[in-house]
């Protein structure tokens, strides 16, 4: 039976279906064209970050409602961008690249004011911090080669887990943010292994066709 045009549209909105979105635009032969609505709504979240990383520092043992108010509101324009990218088709390659990094900076400041309060096991943040400064120095190193890492289903899905237990361990709900965290790092680690196997893949094209010329 086929899906209904509407559920269709709708899945496509939130991002769940995204079969349709055209790669092409964010491959790495293209142009960044960083004058997007998307791109400025990452820019505002990545303006943003520091802010947080501020405030959840110095105020109330990392639980202020406000800094954990701009958690949420930042972790939010993830979606945000998205969904407008879709809305609009302005996607690019600046995007493609912006928006991961942003989720991992953002990521990495919950992780240290979670630190510094000791709202979450340290182990837990250690595990999680060294990802995602593997991920940043991966993402850095296919730059330079022209690999084309998309983020893939399994680091979408660790996404929500990881920044959840980060907020709710901010929010009060140390427990839930606990077993959130030890959820979220099983799934960026094998997002972790597919992205390695992905640059490896795509090197090894890339060799055996300079090989070919």
């Amino acid at each position: 039976m086929a899906e209904p045009p509407v559920a269709r549209s709708l899945a496509r909105l939130l991002g769940f279906d995204r079969s349709a979105e055209p790669a092409r635009q964010t491959a790495s032969s293209r142009p960044l064209r960083p004058f997007t609505i998307p791109n400025a709504i990452t820019f505002t979240r990545l303006a943003l970050v520091p802010v947080f990383l501020v405030l959840g520092l110095v105020l109330d043992h990392g639980q202020a409602p406000i800094s954990v108010a701009l958690f949420a509101i930042i972790g939010f324009g993830d979606f945000a961008d998205g969904a407008m990218a879709r809305l609009t088709g302005q996607y690019s390659r600046l995007g493609a690249l912006l928006d991961p990094a942003t989720d991992r900076l953002l990521a990495i400041s919950g992780v240290a004011v979670c630190w510094r309060w000791s709202l979450l096991p340290r182990w837990a943040l250690a595990v999680l911090l060294a990802r995602e400064v593997f991920m940043l120095v991966l993402g850095r190193y296919a730059l330079s080669r022209s690999l084309d890492l998309r983020i893939n289903r399994i680091g979408r899905l660790a996404l929500v887990p990881v920044m959840g237990a980060l907020f709710f361990a901010m929010a009060g709900l140390e427990t839930l943010g606990t077993v959130l965290l030890y959820v979220g790092i099983v799934l960026a680690i094998g997002a972790s292994v597919r992205y390695v196997q992905t640059g490896l893949t795509q090197l090894r094209a890339l060799r055996a066709r300079s090989g070919g010329t």
